[in-house]
């Protein structure tokens, strides 16, 4: 791994979940940045490509983080996304991993659990990108 922290997007639009996930990831080690919204996060990450790994809420007003990976997608931004979400709502886990989600967590996850799906999504990436 290079000295350079990671760098991680969290779109959250409940201010308290991005203040914990960002001092959360900030005690790993990674620099974090929120979004309240899809398209916040969507308009601020063409002008920052540097970014590592997106943890993306499923339920947001607006635009849900599945709506955010789909443009994402057609945009040919090769971000890995990680959901979360509060909310049990039938098959949306599937769609996640179908539409190419690093994970699927549900709130209240484990801290270890959140920084291992990143680390890992950010390996694949790695990987994938010297073949």
């Amino acid at each position: 791994m290079s000295n350079i922290s990671p760098i991680i997007h969290i779109v959250d639009d409940d201010p308290s979940v991005c203040r914990a996930l960002k001092r959360l990831l900030r005690s790993w080690g990674m620099q974090a940045r929120s979004f309240s919204s899809g398209p916040e996060f969507l308009s601020a990450l063409g002008s920052s490509p540097d970014v590592d790994c997106s943890v993306i809420d499923v339920q947001m007003p607006g635009m849900t983080g599945l709506e955010v990976q789909e443009q994402m997608q057609r945009a040919g931004m090769d971000l890995p996304v990680i959901f979360i979400t509060a909310h049990e709502e039938e098959g949306v886990e599937d769609r996640a991993f179908k539409s190419g989600a690093a994970g699927f967590l549900r709130k209240p996850f484990s801290d270890e659990v959140l920084v291992g799906l990143i680390r890992n999504a950010m390996q694949r990436r790695r990987r994938a990108s010297v073949q």
